[in-house]
């Protein structure tokens, strides 16, 4: 491994070592979980499953393998996104290829995953928008829980729908999931009917975003996080657009941040289209997504 002691005569570089090398070494250039992370990227060096690395504690690793980890740690000290580094992230159960041109899946996203499958329970074939799909988590997701939905998926980046198309072959929805290029709502028929519109839209202020943490910061895609002045940029146009394409009863969900809870709610009671206003928790317990039921 890099800035280390040479290695003694006879001491190789077992799984183990490497770890107690690797973990505080990240711990040091600000990883918040460096033995989770160490653990991820070195059984991506090996080929291997995590699990297997606690079984495998004292083989050494090949000089190959030893350079790729290097490489890797590397790049993850100078904050380079874990999941950018593997090409995968685990999202709902799931596993998702992502690269930088996506935002990486977080688990906070599975609040609203969780109360969409509740409310397209009782529907025979809920029809269900995603804008801003991304790698396409929130769709994919859906589709895969919910085998009557037929998906529509929309996204403004070309790259991040070729992710989300090769995200929904892998999982074998292809078939069930339109997946649409444009801004928002504009490149569906005009007053399209759905019974969900689901969305994890941009909602970091703009002068906030030089205070994220480098990882986010330097190589997540900015377009993907920049939600404007006040961060509700694209959450205002989504409340006022959606009525024309919810069918009456039909559900708005809205990834937000917490302390955007309050004024996200105004602006939907404000819009005089919507009932059953709630905002929803996520596993902190800190607001995370706001519902919304059109009226009628």
């Amino acid at each position: 491994m890099s800035d280390t002691p040479p290695t003694p005569a006879g001491d190789a570089w077992t799984v183990k070592r490497i770890l107690d090398w690797t973990i505080p070494h990240l711990k040091s250039h600000g990883s918040e979980s460096p033995r989770l992370d160490a653990e991820i990227l070195l059984a991506h060096a090996r080929g291997c499953p995590r699990i297997q690395l606690y079984t495998n504690f004292d083989q050494p690793l090949t000089d190959e393998q030893r350079a790729v980890m290097r490489d890797l740690v590397k790049r993850r000290a100078a904050a380079e996104p874990v999941a950018y580094l593997v090409g995968h992230r685990e999202f709902f159960g799931l596993d998702f290829r992502v690269t930088k041109d996506v935002l990486v899946p977080r688990p906070d996203t599975e609040t609203l995953i969780v109360e969409a499958i509740e409310g397209l329970k009782p529907l025979a074939q809920p029809r269900v928008l995603d804008i801003g799909t991304g790698s396409g988590c929130i769709a994919i997701a859906l589709a895969v829980r919910c085998p009557q939905a037929v998906v529509t998926a929309v996204d403004l980046s070309e790259p991040a729908l070729a992710i989300a198309r090769e995200n929904a072959a892998k999982h074998n929805v292809a078939d069930r999931i339109r997946f649409l290029s444009g801004d928002l709502f504009a490149p569906l028929p005009d007053a399209e009917p759905f019974d969900l519109i689901a969305s994890n839209p941009p909602y970091i202020a703009s002068a906030e975003i030089e205070t994220l943490q480098p990882d986010v910061r330097l190589h997540e895609p900015r377009s993907a996080l920049d939600g404007g002045p006040d961060g509700l940029d694209i959450i205002r146009r989504l409340i006022a657009e959606a009525p024309r394409y919810l069918v009456p009863q039909g559900k708005l969900l809205i990834e937000i941040s917490g302390e955007q809870a309050e004024a996200v709610m105004q602006l939907l009671t404000a819009n005089g289209s919507y009932d059953g206003i709630a905002v929803l928790k996520d596993l902190a317990k800190q607001p995370r997504v706001v519902r919304a039921v059109r009226k009628g």
